[in-house]
């Protein structure tokens, strides 16, 4: 008898209802179709703001679709999932994996002050872990300060995950931990047995000089290569192309610390991304997001829509070396989407918002569909924020030259529209009286082409 040879299945769902736990459910049962029925060892489900009130609802629609035997998951500012990304409006995501021989451990962790400053419980044993994920609410979690310590004593844990920015302010944040929805604090899972490849990409564009740190404190940098910070900045951003130029004023200008200062020399990637959060013009100093020291070597960057698909893209192959993965799991923070990308991307979040306003209404609603560009896409968008099929309406001739209804047939069928289709003749004579009714006055300016819809 041939040994059985366990496969490891990932799928992902996606939906838009505007009810938690339905969106939820229904995400939940797009990522179990890729399984195949292989048994749910973990899930992750991420929920867009909007969805922040039914958390508790949500969780419990993904716990009856899954079974799954562990849960991690959070309110996210945006969420991703396929090949679409959502940064406004009701969605959630859900990512669920079979993986065979794992063994996942899952915890929660809490931050407590005590008198020799905070501390945080529940961290596990993470020897010899293949992954480590964990999201953070990151107004009660010291986020910054835990993984300083971690990549102390922990150096070769390779770890993933994120902020769970939820609203953007404080109590509009929620963790999912197997069966509980958490409101502070920290989750995660330890997995082992499971072959992980982790994939960095900054999207950010070196500009100026490297510079050795001089003189700092905690997190504020005094002086860069011997003069003060703040002019070395200004000198570094005259430097920027109109492009870098551009780039900064959308994203703002990022401190890249040096990770391995035992290379001869620096390339993308090799930084630690901090944001600027504050200068002092008085004595030129520059507060990073990041505790730092004397010696560390500094350079200043800003996102780059280009860098960040180029660095993916490189990264992404170097890691899979020819071997095709089962699943990926994405972690991405707020400057990107379309704060990086903002043509299409904003183009499309115009459109959606504008689709989804119109559809507020206490009557049903439809579309007019012709099949062309325009009414497909609105037609696509009220598919998507819909929670049943979309009626169409569309108006057909008996000469084929000017016919659409071929068109909008398919277009129809691509969304699983509920459909209608009429065609009008011409018919000026007969319905002469209802058209100077309709006119309002006794006289018709022109009369062809008149048609009647049957």
């Amino acid at each position: 008898m041939r040994p059985q040879t366990l496969t490891r299945r990932v799928g992902a769902g996606l939906s838009v209802s505007p009810e938690a736990a339905e969106a939820a459910g229904q995400a939940a049962r797009e990522a179990r179709a890729a399984l195949e029925g292989a048994p749910v060892d973990l899930a992750f489900v991420f929920l867009s703001a909007d969805h922040f009130a039914g958390a508790e609802e949500a969780l419990e629609a993904v716990e009856q679709e899954l079974a799954p035997a562990h849960v991690l998951g959070c309110v996210a500012e945006g969420v991703v999932a396929r090949d679409r990304e959502l940064e406004d409006g009701p969605a959630a995501a859900v990512w669920a994996a079979s993986l065979p021989d794992a063994v996942i451990e899952t915890f929660q962790s809490v931050a407590l002050d005590t008198d020799e400053g905070v501390a945080v419980t529940g961290i596990p044993n993470l020897d010899d872990a293949d992954l480590v994920t964990l999201l953070v609410d990151p107004f009660t979690y010291p986020a910054a300060g835990f993984l300083s310590k971690l990549n102390e004593e922990e150096d070769s844990v390779p770890l993933v995950g994120g902020l769970a920015a939820g609203g953007g302010e404080p109590d509009t944040q929620a963790l999912f931990c197997d069966d509980e929805v958490l409101y502070e604090g920290a989750v995660g899972a330890v997995l082992r047995g499971v072959p992980v490849r982790t994939v960095v990409s900054q999207g950010c564009d070196p500009v100026g000089r490297d510079s050795v740190i001089t003189h700092a404190e905690e997190n504020v940098v005094f002086e860069l290569a011997g003069e003060p910070a703040l002019e070395r900045l200004k000198g570094d951003l005259a430097t920027l192309t109109p492009e870098q130029e551009r780039s900064a004023a959308r994203g703002g200008v990022l401190a890249g610390l040096v990770i391995d200062e035992n290379r001869a020399d620096y390339r993308r990637g090799d930084y630690l991304m901090r944001g600027l959060t504050g200068v002092d013009e008085e004595t030129g100093a520059l507060a990073v997001g990041e505790a730092v020291r004397v010696g560390q070597t500094l350079r200043f960057h800003v996102r780059d829509a280009a860098s960040a698909d180029a660095d993916l893209r490189e990264n992404l192959s170097a890691a899979l070396n020819g071997d095709r993965a089962a699943g990926a799991l994405l972690f991405t923070c707020n400057g990107r989407g379309t704060n990086l990308f903002p043509t299409l991307t904003t183009t499309r979040a115009l459109l959606r918002s504008a689709v989804r306003k119109r559809l507020v209404s206490e009557v049903p609603l439809g579309a007019f569909l012709s099949g062309g560009v325009d009414s497909s896409l609105v037609v696509g968008l009220m598919t998507e924020l819909s929670d049943r099929p979309v009626k169409t309406f569309s108006i057909g001739f008996e000469e084929r030259e000017y016919d659409e209804l071929p068109h909008a047939r398919r277009v129809a069928g691509a969304f699983g529209c509920d459909h209608h289709e009429f065609v009008v003749r011409p018919s000026a004579v007969e319905i002469l009286p209802a058209l100077a009714r309709h006119f309002g006055y006794g006289r018709i300016d022109y009369l062809s082409p008149l048609y009647r819809a049957e």
